[in-house]
């Protein structure tokens, strides 16, 4: 179903049929924002797990940018506004644990949002573990640094592939540094798990780091 928060951001949101959810989960989309793909997946995840699950639009009141335009305007983007449209939607889902699940530029806010504390686990695909320099801005942190100050890296499980550029190995060790728990998928590229229409796909690994994001977050949720 889709709706909006209070401020106007556009999310979807799915719940069990039983409508007695075991937990909450915030997913947080690609660069792509709100399409089909993550209606979907909202959808799947709650059927299949039990769960409450709401996805944000990362780009509220932007929606018809196309990605160029989108990737041009990642500097703009504010950690602040971005975190408290994430915490919006966690509150939405009116259950407890919530957890959080993002993927690219959504799996590095996922690893921001596991700093404010308020998610009890986090499941992060292939995210920005520091911003690429073409999209920092003056009103982002690099998400490592975020988790280390905060002391909540154990809540994280990062699904990284080792020949992605976006996440080079130096910044993984770093982030493996803090505490978060690191799964490498030897010579996966950027994009691998969550989108079976792209060519850097791989079914099998995807279908094994669905299961280890899944086991992560089933701990501490009655399933």
């Amino acid at each position: 179903m889709r709706t909006t928060l209070a401020n106007g951001t556009p999310v979807e949101v799915a719940r069990p049929d039983n409508d007695r959810p075991s937990r909450g989960l915030v997913l947080i989309p690609d660069m792509g924002g709100l399409r089909p793909l993550f209606d979907d997946l909202v959808a799947k995840l709650a059927s299949e797990n039990n769960w409450a699950v709401a996805a944000v639009e990362p780009f509220a009141g932007r929606e018809t940018m196309t990605i160029e335009q989108r990737m041009n305007a990642m500097p703009s983007l504010d950690d602040d506004r971005q975190l408290a449209d994430i915490l919006a939607a966690a509150d939405l889902l009116d259950v407890e644990p919530v957890g959080v699940i993002g993927f690219c530029m959504g799996g590095m806010y996922t690893m921001k949002a596991a700093s404010t504390g308020r998610f009890d686990r986090a499941g992060a695909f292939y995210g920005m573990i520091r911003v690429p320099d073409a999209w920092r801005g003056p009103t982002q942190r690099d998400a490592v640094d975020m988790l280390r100050d905060a002391g909540t890296a154990e809540r994280v499980l990062a699904i990284i592939g080792t020949a992605d550029p976006y996440t080079p190995a130096a910044d993984v060790e770093s982030l493996e540094a803090t505490g978060a728990t690191i799964t490498r998928y030897e010579g996966a590229e950027h994009g691998f798990v969550h989108d079976s229409s792209r060519p850097a796909h791989r079914a099998e690994d995807a279908a094994d780091a669905w299961r280890r994001v899944v086991d992560w977050l089933s701990v501490g949720s009655g399933t």
